[in-house]
């Protein structure tokens, strides 16, 4: 964990570690005993941890630095070489994700522990091991954190079984948990997401259970799953249900856009591809998510303008691009150190998500008033109102014309920051229709992975090496089981 992690999410966490008492001295037990402190951190102590950490390395480091130039939202003027495909192996990220599930399991272990607690605790793990089979394809699972039981190399399991296996697939833990949640009298605290209302968190369940249900449906043949979700009352709400946790006004617990160098933020810029969209339909959002150039402010008329994904810095000055008419993200990702929030679902998501399965036959309902909800949630969240003739317009109005195009395509722009979510869709669906740079990396390829850590070669090759040969590749372009 590096250092602005600890400062920003883990003083709770630290204060547990000092106040801990131990009594090493045999016979002195009675005279070492502090009956003031505890003798176990307590899983309050590590739920808080494993939620804000994970939440603001899913919008930070994962949304804001790398995912938004996948998903073109942002695109680079010089550095961020993501956005011309260079994908890495994201080894920080696959580390940092495994230590927070060890974490979760030592929630699960701990004396202090409840089953409301392990039912949290298997939520996060689903989410977790989510993110790590969809950004590398077969990760280790079952054997995974288990090196006090030996196992110092574990195997890899398929994203198939990662998915959908009975007993300890990611669905079937969601579904358990769930189910616990139902009836339990247990409490948690810790809880800085949902304030430790464990309805939210059934509820928090359930529409990612929703929500990978429909990532795997080219897989599926029955739908029946999705349609009792539609129907038992028991996904999202509405934004109270929002998975987030806000950034601070104060220090340590800012949004770090807004304290790191000017340099870093002015990397990041509106793309062609967002400014088309929003132009298209005609949408207010531009004005939070983005800046008007700073030359046409210094004009007098405020305009905005994308730059395209995928150029080198010697492209941009052989078309005589002036980068100070590209506009920059909006005063919510740099000027207020609140203004947004780390993240794991919005209900927005939801909306759009129960309107696609409706289009596509996945499950009964009214795909417009789906997609409406969605919108509609959406233009709230970022607090910005929604115009009386925004819905009708014939680029946003479900009337039979692309109506999948035009939810997927509003679903796209509410996952912006929201992690990888954005660019598992687009692998997904194929809308939006992004296209590669004329400088990318890739071959004119769209990626689909990150390549596995380096590490993995060094200390688990013998189960690296069976991955990669039945993934065909340790390849940026290796399709997983759910895209195929």
């Amino acid at each position: 964990m590096n250092k602005s992690y600890i400062n920003r999410f883990t003083f709770p966490f630290l204060l547990a570690l000092i106040l801990i008492a131990v009594s090493c001295t045999e016979g002195f037990e009675d005279i070492n005993e502090n009956p003031n402190a505890p003798e176990q951190i307590g899983p309050q102590f590590l739920l808080s941890n494993v939620i804000s950490v994970a939440a603001d390395r899913n919008t930070y480091e994962q949304g804001f630095r790398l995912a938004n130039y996948l998903a073109q939202f942002a695109a680079s003027v010089e550095f961020e070489r993501i956005d011309r495909y260079e994908m890495g192996s994201n080894a920080g990220y696959w580390n940092g994700t495994y230590r927070l599930i060890n974490d979760l399991e030592s929630i699960k272990k701990s004396p202090g522990t409840n089953e409301a607690y392990q039912a949290v605790a298997d939520i996060l793990r689903a989410y977790l091991f989510s993110q790590l089979t969809d950004m590398w394809g077969d990760v280790p699972y079952k054997d995974a954190i288990k090196a006090g039981e030996g196992i110092f190399a574990p195997a890899y399991d398929t994203q198939e079984f990662i998915y959908t296996d009975p007993q300890q697939g990611i669905l079937a833990t969601l579904r358990k948990a769930s189910e616990t949640l139902a009836f339990t009298n247990s409490r948690i605290q810790g809880d800085m997401m949902f304030g430790n209302d464990l309805g939210k968190w059934r509820r928090f369940a359930n529409s990612l259970r929703f929500r990978y249900l429909l990532r795997i449906s080219k897989r599926l043949s029955n739908f029946s799953e999705m349609q009792q979700l539609a129907d038992s009352g028991d996904l999202m709400r509405g934004n109270g249900d929002n998975g987030v946790v806000p950034y601070l006004a104060s220090a340590p617990n800012q949004w770090p856009m807004s304290q790191a160098a000017l340099g870093l933020y002015q990397e990041h810029r509106m793309s062609l591809t967002v400014d088309s969209v929003l132009r298209l339909w005609n949408d207010p959002r531009k004005n939070i998510l983005y800046k008007p150039t700073a030359a046409s402010v210094t004009l007098g008329n405020p305009q905005f303008k994308g730059l395209q994904n995928g150029l080198n810095r010697e492209t941009i000055n052989e078309q005589g691009i002036n980068l100070n008419d590209i506009s920059l993200f909006g005063a919510i990702f740099r000027d207020v150190p609140n203004g947004v929030d780390a993240q794991y679902m919005l209900y927005s998501e939801l909306q759009f998500s129960l309107a696609e399965a409706v289009e596509r036959g996945f499950i009964r309902g009214n795909a417009s008033a789906y997609y409406e909800a969605g919108i509609r949630a959406h233009f709230q969240y970022l607090r910005t109102e929604l115009p009386i003739t925004y819905l009708s317009q014939a680029s946003v109005a479900l009337n039979g014309d692309r109506n999948l195009e035009k939810i997927l395509s509003q679903k796209w722009l509410s996952l912006i920051n929201n992690g990888h979510e954005a660019w598992f869709q687009v692998r997904r669906t194929g809308i939006p229709a992004l296209k590669p740079g004329p400088d990318n990396l890739n071959e004119g390829r769209y990626p689909v992975r990150y390549f596995y850590p380096e590490s993995e070669q060094a200390v688990n090759r013998e189960n690296y090496q069976a991955a990669v040969t039945r993934m065909g590749g340790d390849d940026i372009n290796s399709k997983g089981w759910w895209e195929k």
